[in-house]
């Protein structure tokens, strides 16, 4: 891409809201937006501040396999739609969605495309000749880069309404660029495209966890498609458990996991993105990311899985099962 193309931010959480917001607005009148139901939360955010600009949002759902449906987009979108935001690579199930086709559908209707790339790069080929998003968001510390800095692409002949004014990269974004963060950016995209041969190996590792964990453990479950999904992630739910108390006790014994899970009011709800993929309350609140890197060895796997079945096992003395 050209250099003018790319937008230097503070990660990507501005690259996401840069470009779902910012394209909105200068496509006005238009006041439809189009999304789905299993975003990362920067892009709901986004949304949700759209709405409160009075947009309309539709969004559009997934099957049980976190799979998006592309005749429910072809009728979500039509001349009144300013925006299409599209996660890639799903955050938390790695499911990987059909962008390709959804750009070129959306494309055929004049309707450009954001694609939230966050967790796709540095883990499929990311090409913009080949895909011809209007938008593409990254963050360099999903590849290993540092905290705090991200890209934003922009084609040529896009138009976008800046978050601030400022005249900093070409007026599009405001304020004096982390010049190190994007040093560390670019060097961190390099070894993250020489690296992609590994992905075979990564996945390799990931479904031999998951196959230990699901032989081991009893009343467990992997959610998302398991034939398109990212290498380095796995989301599994554990029956009648809750997510955070499945973390407290693995990071006690040094495992780093996460969970969608949100605490509301007190009360632990499950992910959006695990609800909207219809996953049973009894495995949802109990469903637990873990990921892998390039980084990662047969060893360290190994031995989470031992972890792991300790801490189910005393969750399990320890809780009712209803």
């Amino acid at each position: 891409c050209a250099e003018r193309e790319v937008i230097f931010t503070s990660g990507g959480t501005e690259s996401i809201h840069t470009a779902v917001r910012g394209i909105a607005h200068a496509r006005s009148p238009r006041r439809r937006m189009v999304t789905t139901t299993v975003e990362h939360s920067a892009t709901v955010e986004a949304c949700r501040q759209l709405e409160r600009e009075g947009f309309e949002v539709v969004r559009i759902g997934v099957d049980g396999l976190g799979r998006l449906d592309l005749d429910s987009l072809a009728g979500a979108v039509n001349d009144q739609t300013a925006v299409v935001s599209l996660i890639w690579a799903n955050n938390e199930t790695g499911v990987i969605s059909p962008v390709a086709e959804a750009v070129d559908l959306c494309g055929s209707r004049g309707v450009p495309v954001h694609l939230d790339a966050v967790q796709a790069a540095g883990k499929v080929p990311i090409d913009v000749r080949e895909v011809q998003a209007s938008a593409l968001s990254i963050a360099a510390h999903k590849f290993h880069g540092p905290k705090g800095v991200g890209a934003l692409f922009i084609r040529g002949g896009v138009r976008i309404r800046p978050l601030f004014a400022g005249s900093q990269e070409g007026g599009r974004r405001a304020g004096t660029e982390n010049v190190a963060g994007i040093v560390g950016l670019g060097a961190a995209a390099r070894l993250a495209a020489e690296s992609l041969p590994q992905a075979g190996r990564i996945a390799e590792l990931r479904d031999r966890f998951e196959r230990q964990v699901l032989a081991t453990i009893d009343r467990t479950q992997v959610h998302g498609d398991p034939s398109r999904r990212v290498a380095n992630t796995s989301n599994i739910g554990f029956e009648r458990l809750e997510a955070e108390a499945i973390l407290l006790l693995l990071s006690e014994e040094g495992v780093c996991a996460s969970a969608g899970a949100a605490c509301s009011s007190g009360s632990l709800e499950p992910s959006p993105v695990i609800r909207a993929m219809g996953v049973d309350e009894r495995y949802a609140h109990g469903a637990v990311r873990f990921s892998f890197s390039r980084f990662t060895t047969a060893e360290e796997a190994d031995a989470a899985v031992g972890i792991l079945q300790g801490v189910v096992s005393r969750l399990r003395e320890v809780l009712p099962v209803g």
